[in-house]
């Protein structure tokens, strides 16, 4: 592969950086994806030609800004409201919390939710998971809600969950590729 570095711009100003790496094993499409260090790794197939990068990097650009106001716009707030319509729409809104927020400091988990003590019923749900697809996010949300009424993952839990939200199945496989894909597995709570 022939690599070179290239960078862009961001809605806010800041550069990131690029790795453009031409790959014989491509033949039509480019992929692309955020290293840990904050760059882009950006494959292009080996006959990509030079012309065409600019409009390619602006739409990578465009994928970016897009993500950042996904994820901008998934507020505490926004989590509650999506918790209401989620305990309406798949629990007849029979379920209870006493808070639901985004947390940083979740490393391997996704979620959690707290039974008894001071803490009964709050719910945490790790940021990591801000911009992933939304109806994967509402799997998280109503798998934590669900201990609301099951405290552990029980067969009668998985079954409930299973018959109220019927992509919990799909959510759980999204998951476990994206734990695949980053090295460690991804617990759901």
């Amino acid at each position: 592969m022939i690599e070179q570095s290239l960078s862009i711009h961001d809605a806010h100003g800041n550069t990131i950086g690029v790795v453009l790496k031409r790959d014989r094993r491509l033949k039509r499409s480019s992929h692309w994806e955020r290293l840990p260090d904050g760059t882009l790794l950006l494959r292009v197939p080996y006959r990509f030609p030079k012309h065409s990068l600019g409009t390619l990097l602006q739409q990578i650009t465009f994928q970016l800004d897009q993500a950042d106001a996904r994820r901008a716009s998934r507020t505490d707030a926004a989590l509650q409201a999506r918790a209401e319509l989620i305990n309406r729409k798949h629990f007849n809104g029979v379920l209870r919390w006493n808070s639901i927020r985004w947390v940083n400091n979740m490393q391997c988990r996704l979620a959690s939710c707290t039974r008894g003590g001071n803490t009964d019923g709050e719910i945490r749900i790790s940021a990591r998971i801000k911009d992933w697809p939304g109806w994967v996010v509402d799997y998280v949300i109503a798998h934590e809600l669900m201990h609301r009424r099951h405290p552990n993952h029980s067969q009668s839990f998985w079954d409930e969950l299973s018959s109220a939200y019927p992509l919990t199945e799909r959510a759980r496989g999204f998951i476990h590729g994206m734990g695949f894909a980053a090295g460690q597995p991804l617990e759901d709570d």
